[in-house]
């Protein structure tokens, strides 16, 4: 299991439009419309807690209330809790544009070591002897030298 972190989701199109994201898990090859992307969606525009290595598809609609345009865009949640950008689309054929994109990154080995923040720098006798002061029953990995 991957660990959880606190993303901000980014918004695409106008706010006036409709707009979504989404936890892509699955791709369905055989589909080149948006019920291609199999996953679960997430509120956009605002802090989410994500899967590290989650890839995200965000859509939203820009123009005219008479003749929106879709857009959309890939990201990659990294355990710092940022994303990256992979793609961006735009227009009526914006899932097939970004279907193999999503499945290529999904197919990636994007298996993540968390980032050991602070902790790191510090040994594993001396996070035991701390936890042990604070009421903690911990002992420490034995070192071979």
């Amino acid at each position: 299991m991957e660990p959880i972190v606190a993303v901000d989701v980014p918004m695409v199109g106008d706010e006036r439009h409709k707009q979504w994201a989404k936890v892509v898990t699955e791709v369905d090859t055989t589909k080149s419309s948006g019920w291609a992307f199999v996953g679960e969606f997430i509120a956009c525009g605002g802090i989410q807690d994500v899967a590290v290595g989650s890839v995200i598809l965000v859509y939203g609609e820009r123009g005219s209330r008479a003749r929106p345009r879709p857009e959309a865009a890939l990201f990659m949640v990294n355990g710092d809790g940022t994303t990256t950008p992979h793609d961006t689309a735009s227009g009526q054929a914006w899932a097939r544009t970004l279907r193999d994109t999503v499945a290529r990154l999904l197919d990636e080995d994007t298996a993540v070591e968390p980032d050991p923040g602070i902790l790191g720098s510090y040994s594993d006798q001396a996070l035991a002897m701390e936890l042990n002061r604070r009421g903690w029953t911990v002992t420490a990995p034995e070192t071979s030298s």
